[in-house]
């Protein structure tokens, strides 16, 4: 509510890589989020790295510009990013590779990592008592989040799937690691569903769920892979809210 920002989590971050003396090479991006601002810039300043994200991430950039009618110049082609990504396009890391999996339908610029016997899926999958990721948001789509989350579901039973979030029921601790065989038999949004029934299921659900609270000044700061807004005349930075408009 005050319009601060801090770097708390991502100084964590920082501490646990110093920690391991470890070499960060590039910051990967699963998609625009909606509810939290990215620490990417902040991180690519620290510790030198590139920031990667979907080759797609323009339609949200297209999609989002006219709403925030921003006072400074906004590319829309993607540039604010060191790097973009197609599906199936192979980034060594180390020993390892990552496999770039595109996997929209919550976004239009979703991506998911294959690396060893993980995948990372941003939020196209949450834990199995959960769900799926809501597609309600511009460009979002229900039916290409069935497809995606299968073209997920064809990695091996065994694949270690790690989430960006986790909502548990009441009781449950927070979670971040399930995997693709406990996905395919437990998920309740696509466990014995038809790509029909997922469909209208997830419908259904977006339709009655509220706004996340920060996708407002969220929005126009990931979009742009972290930068905040440059300071005013009088040394301050400045988001906007439309009124009426979503």
């Amino acid at each position: 509510a005050s319009g601060r920002t801090a770097t708390r989590s991502a100084d964590a971050l920082l501490k646990e890589i110093s920690d391991r003396n470890l070499n960060v090479d590039l910051i990967l991006e699963t998609h625009i989020h909606a509810d939290h601002v990215s620490a990417a810039d902040y991180l690519k300043s620290k510790l030198n790295a590139k920031i990667a994200a979907c080759s797609s991430i323009s339609n949200v950039q297209k999609t989002f510009q006219p709403l925030f009618n921003l006072p400074y110049p906004v590319a829309t082609d993607g540039r604010q990013f060191d790097q973009l990504l197609k599906d199936g396009e192979i980034l060594p890391l180390g020993a390892l590779s990552v496999r770039v999996i595109a996997t929209p339908g919550h976004t239009p610029a979703c991506l998911s990592f294959h690396i060893g016997d993980a995948v990372f899926v941003g939020d196209t999958l949450f834990m199995p008592d959960y769900g799926t990721a809501r597609c309600d948001f511009p460009g979002g789509d229900a039916s290409t989040l069935f497809d995606s989350i299968e073209k997920i579901l064809h990695l091996p039973d065994d694949t270690r799937m790690f989430l960006c979030h986790d909502y548990p029921p009441q009781g449950r601790p927070p979670q971040w690691e399930t995997s693709v065989g406990e996905q395919k038999q437990k998920n309740i949004h696509i466990a014995g569903k038809t790509k029909a029934q997922f469909t209208r299921l997830r419908e259904d659900r977006d339709a009655q769920l509220a706004m996340p609270a920060l996708i407002l000044p969220s929005i126009q700061i990931n979009m742009q892979a972290g930068v905040l807004p440059p300071a005013e005349e009088n040394g301050i930075s400045y988001l906007k809210i439309p009124l009426n408009a979503v």
